[in-house]
């Protein structure tokens, strides 16, 4: 979207003499400000969260005003082929492929071992660390009588990948994260304790309390606690519909200590 969809194309539309470029996502755009879609189930704004802010004066969203029944109902109308297509639930880039395999085709596979956070006991072998995300709950490999797992964190210099029961899902939650590489879209409001944010697709708006470190950074005070906010994943926020823009989780904490390293702590204190 940032470097393809909404940069080289706008200038290829641009070379060719168009006004405008239309795209199939599911967002709108309000007073030239995005905003979420009609579809709150199909909605597409988070993905966007990368893109200039300037590009959007170019754009049109069709979609955004209609539901995902509607756009079948006028496929069938003009007698589309697509219009039963199953939708897709794959990434759009790679399709429906195995997304470890397409990432072992870029990322070389690393084995390191797998720890019981809460036993410190080598539990297991694991491929690579950057295959695993917090919160994930299989594909592990691991059983056993304390299972399933839940991935907690993971610490790259040493190659680990740490792994909690389900009866101690405490180790998932934060309540504050330090975000880098914010875009804005939209500016932030001078009062901002009442955002809304996104952690990763699909998940309800959570309150958040942004307070910015400088243009590109900022915490993020979530007092309610927030299950598994993961670094390395996108957090993108709003105000009601109106997207304002996201950055990268770099880290996150509870209590005032980063989670990764109370985490580490553990492990090495054994």
């Amino acid at each position: 979207n940032k470097y393809i969809k909404f940069d080289l194309f706008v200038k290829e539309a641009k070379k060719l003499g168009a006004d405008y470029i239309a795209t199939g996502h599911y967002a709108r755009l309000i007073d030239g400000k995005l905003a979420k879609a009609v579809d709150t189930n199909k909605d597409q704004s988070y993905f966007l969260a990368y893109v200039n802010r300037d590009v959007f004066r170019d754009v049109l969203f069709p979609l955004g005003e209609i539901t995902k029944p509607e756009v079948r109902k006028i496929a069938h109308e003009y007698g589309l082929i697509t219009a039963e297509k199953k939708d897709s639930t794959g990434i759009c880039f790679i399709g429906e492929r195995d997304f470890r395999k397409f990432l072992s085709n870029y990322i070389p596979m690393k084995p390191g071992k797998i720890i019981d956070i809460d036993t410190l006991e080598e539990i297991g072998d694991h491929n690579g660390v950057y295959y695993y995300t917090v919160g994930q709950r299989k594909g592990f490999g691991v059983g056993g009588n304390r299972g399933p797992y839940f991935c907690v964190g993971k610490n790259i210099e040493h190659n680990l990948l740490y792994l909690t029961s389900i009866k101690n899902e405490h180790y998932l939650y934060s309540d504050s994260a330090y975000i880098s590489g914010i875009n804005w879209i939209n500016d932030l409001p001078v009062e901002a304790s009442e955002i809304g944010c996104k952690f990763r697709y699909r998940q309800p708006d959570n309150k958040v309390t942004i307070k910015k470190i400088s243009d590109t950074e900022a915490m993020l005070y979530y007092p309610q606690k927030i299950r598994a906010v993961a670094p390395g994943q996108e957090a993108v926020f709003y105000l009601n519909d109106e997207m304002l823009g996201g950055g990268t989780i770099d880290k996150v904490f509870i209590n005032g200590q980063d989670v990764n390293e109370y985490l580490d702590s553990l492990v090495f204190k054994k």
